[in-house]
């Protein structure tokens, strides 16, 4: 599959269908008459005037430009919402479990909205979905005008057609689809997975500080697809559904969008292996916080504080002495939602499922569960193996993040006694206790 993708997180990629040799337009972008008698269409993911760093677009060379549709129509939008006034505002662990229902990929009934906040009309919030699906996208496609999809499969591996090429992800793979790319799914059976969408930021690896140079996830790690084109009529019509300030409309046109035979730029669509993630943790004592595992970050205008993290527990070795090994209690700024991918998570062995998902909302206590207390309390502490067979994560943010009616209510998937696995914690206090002499 390497042979596939370029490498590079960020990068400036140029790509041409090799059907096509020398559709790329030489020493400019927009000339009179395009190669081949292509059209040349800019994708801006920011604004003309952002510094060099932060600057993002890309070059689209097409046998039609995507302006050619029909005008959109509003279409249902089923669960998919950004209505966080829809419940009461419940500050208690919630923890949601996936739908086991089958539907079409993004369309009104397959793609579910959990929790989030913020408002996609001033770039400025995040959502959280879920999705199930067991049937491909078939002459239609997505557009989200709102913000950035991170995808994150758990079951089955799907195939992502993109303007600029393909992608085949599988679960322990995330792939970002940034906003206004239009992209359609294929699947190969029952497949489900979680999407965070951010609004108003795009995802970018984190600062490495003391860290240094390399670490965590490297950018050569990250795969972006090959240029690919299909010059395919569709007589019964093609459609574009397009995600706008929360809502869904739908247009119809007569041809593939994915006509793109040549691209250039650094506005891309990209995949990631969770396993190729270089994982720093403590070996001396005392437990590393969260953020040495932020795979991506989209950051807010304040230093230091994100609009959403996507941070990974990946296995790892565990050798730290005089410690309490698995994360500590907690009550956090943040709202962090954990789901699992496989495997059992270190701090919640039973009850938290692969394909599930928990939200610890801000100030919200939460910590390990009373069996995994005990057992690490007493446990001896040689050097092991942590998570192996594992992947769980964290969709963090800065964001008090409001819960929909659907993962509340309509979902009939929420654990109304997950505070239960609290109750048996019990006291260890000893007024008498002295230390041990050495």
């Amino acid at each position: 599959k390497s042979g596939l993708y370029m490498s590079g997180f960020g990068n400036e990629f140029s790509s041409e269908d090799p059907r096509c040799p020398g559709a790329l337009p030489e020493g400019q972008n927009n000339p009179q008459v395009c190669p081949y008698g292509l059209y040349a269409e800019q994708l801006s993911g920011s604004a003309f005037t952002c510094p060099r760093p932060a600057n993002k677009r890309s070059w689209l060379y097409r046998i039609l430009p995507s302006v050619k549709h029909k005008p959109f129509t509003p279409m249902p939008c089923g669960h998919l919402t950004e209505n966080w006034n829809e419940a009461e505002p419940d500050p208690n662990q919630v923890s949601p479990f996936l739908c086991q229902d089958c539907s079409l990929f993004l369309s009104f009934s397959g793609l579910h909205t959990i929790c989030g906040a913020g408002d996609a009309k001033s770039r400025n919030g995040i959502g959280i979905h879920v999705y199930t699906c067991n049937t491909s996208m078939v002459d239609r496609c997505f557009n989200n005008s709102d913000g950035d999809f991170l995808i994150v499969p758990q079951q089955g591996e799907i195939l992502i057609t993109t303007e600029f090429g393909k992608m085949m992800v599988e679960p322990n793979e995330i792939c970002v689809i940034q906003q206004g790319m239009r992209f359609s799914v294929d699947v190969f059976g029952e497949t489900r997975g979680y999407i965070l969408e951010v609004y108003g930021a795009h995802f970018e690896l984190p600062d490495l500080g003391p860290i240094g140079a390399n670490g965590l996830a490297n950018p050569r790690d990250f795969l972006c697809p090959v240029a690919w084109y299909e010059d395919r009529k569709v007589a019964t019509g093609y459609t574009v559904i397009n995600k706008y300030q929360g809502k869904l409309f739908a247009c119809q046109q007569d041809f593939s969008p994915f006509n793109v035979v040549a691209w250039h730029g650094n506005y891309t669509p990209y995949k990631y292996n969770l396993e190729n993630f270089m994982v720093i943790n403590c070996v001396a004592f005392d437990h590393a916080d969260p953020s040495i595992f932020t795979v991506l970050t989209a950051k807010s205008t304040r230093p230091g504080v994100a609009i959403a993290d996507f941070v990974i527990f990946p296995p790892r070795w565990g050798v730290a002495d005089h410690t309490f090994r698995p994360p500590y209690y907690h009550r956090n700024c943040m709202s962090e939602f954990m789901g699992l991918i496989k495997g059992h998570y270190e701090a919640k062995e039973e009850g938290f499922q692969p394909g599930g998902g928990s939200l610890h909302s801000i100030m919200t206590p939460h910590g390990p569960d009373a069996d995994c207390f005990e057992k690490n309390s007493t446990a001896s502490l040689k050097p092991e193996r942590v998570a192996e067979g594992t992947m769980a994560f964290m969709f963090e943010s800065s964001f008090s993040m409001a819960v929909t009616k659907w993962g509340l209510e309509t979902c009939q998937r929420l654990d109304k006694s997950y505070y239960q696995c609290w109750e048996p914690l019990r006291s260890h206090f000893n007024p008498k206790w002295k230390p041990s002499k050495q």
